[in-house]
């Protein structure tokens, strides 16, 4: 493995003083790898909030194993802990503690659930990273947790993902799927991400990024890019050929970089935060206010509008970002969604929430400037109660 990957892994490691980590190409291929290092396989189940990205349920169907979801809390969006001990059956490997938008899970309750049960928790901090609980970071209560760092992610390396391990027998374990199942990035591949990192730093802005965004998903579609997800991973939930990959030495060098401006990415995080708190509640807008025992730190800001729709055109056509996280219970598969073991009418409350959340940026590209364009548009919809 190169010099700087594994400095890159070293690094991360440091920012929670706790475990090992271990870097792939994306953030799913890292959860796949807890999963199987767990044991996870034909015939278990792995427990899920019923309001997530369906590519955090392909890794568990790729292992054979079944996910069983678990409705949200309408507030936090997290999984609602009151539902979860009926879920839990013989069956269950798994729990997967996915904190959303970086709001925080209990995590003292569902770990004692868990542990009850002699369940595994792993967390989800794909949305949440620098985000505490009762003062320590998310990622260090679990087994197990792992982390994003795509493009739209709390900082990004264009693709990429992270496994931080809290016990040094799934380290060793993961090390182990390391050595002998993982395979590299082409040249190809790699030069490709390369190329849209720097493309990404010098034409990305707020001003930009709905055509970005349309544009990058285009490309995409048509295989001129390195996409986020290939069209094939949304037909079937079937390992596609070389989905177990590890990260480049370019993403670990951009990791590197970015993780050294880690606190002031999380300082802006928290300023764009306060700064739409304090404004919407001006207009009137109800403000959710996380537990005192809580340290959120938003990867993006979530609000509720009645038109879902006519926000996300109207945005689009006057240039204004708004994010549409998430679209459905599984976001963004709809058409297909029984596929994942999902039926509709599971979860109410993940489903109204896909129908009524839109959110703001809070990323470091956007200044005050921006946050009080995107504040005049968004009160000029009603909120949803």
């Amino acid at each position: 493995m190169k010099k700087n990957i594994r400095a890159y892994e070293s690094d991360f490691a440091d920012v929670f003083k706790a475990g090992d980590a271990f870097s792939f190409w994306k953030g799913r291929v890292a959860m796949y790898a807890i999963l199987k290092s767990l044991g996870v396989g034909e015939g278990d189940e792995v427990i899920l909030p019923g309001y997530t990205c369906v590519m955090d349920v392909t890794p568990v169907k790729y292992l054979g194993a079944a996910p069983v979801y678990v409705d949200i809390e309408p507030f936090t969006y997290n999984m609602n802990l009151d539902l979860l001990a009926d879920k839990i059956t013989e069956r269950t490997k798994v729990i997967v503690a996915q904190h959303t938008y970086g709001y925080l899970v209990d995590m003292d309750r569902l770990l004692e659930i868990a542990d009850r049960r002699g369940v595994f928790v792993i967390e989800d901090c794909c949305l949440a990273l620098g985000s505490k609980y009762r003062g320590k970071l998310a990622g260090t209560f679990g087994v197990a947790s792992y982390f994003s760092s795509q493009w739209n992610k709390p900082y990004t390396t264009g693709l990429g993902g992270m496994a931080l391990c809290n016990t040094p027998e799934i380290a060793s374990k993961i090390n182990q799927l390391r050595k002998t199942e993982i395979q590299g990035p082409s040249l190809k591949r790699v030069a490709m991400l390369t190329a849209q990192l720097m493309v990404y730093r010098a034409f990305v802005y707020p001003k930009t990024t709905v055509f970005a965004t349309n544009t990058f998903r285009w490309l995409s579609d048509k295989g001129l890019i390195v996409g986020s997800t290939t069209n094939r991973e949304l037909e079937i939930p079937v390992e596609p050929e070389g989905f177990f990959m590890a990260m480049s030495s370019p993403q670990a060098f951009a990791g590197r970089k970015q993780l050294r401006k880690l606190d002031r990415i999380i300082q802006h995080r928290k300023k764009m935060t306060k700064f739409y708190d304090e404004m919407l509640a001006q207009r009137g807008w109800r403000i959710i206010q996380p537990p005192d025992h809580t340290d959120p730190v938003f990867v993006r800001y979530p609000v509720r509008v009645k038109d879902k729709d006519a926000a996300l055109k109207a945005a689009e056509k006057n240039g204004i970002e708004l994010g549409s996280w998430f679209i459905s219970p599984l976001h963004n598969q709809i058409e297909k969604i029984e596929m994942y073991d999902y039926k509709w009418g599971l979860c109410p409350q993940a489903e109204k929430a896909a129908r009524e959340v839109v959110n703001l940026p809070v990323h470091p590209r956007v200044n005050l400037a921006n946050a009080r364009k995107v504040i005049d548009f968004i009160c000029k919809f009603e909120q949803a109660k």
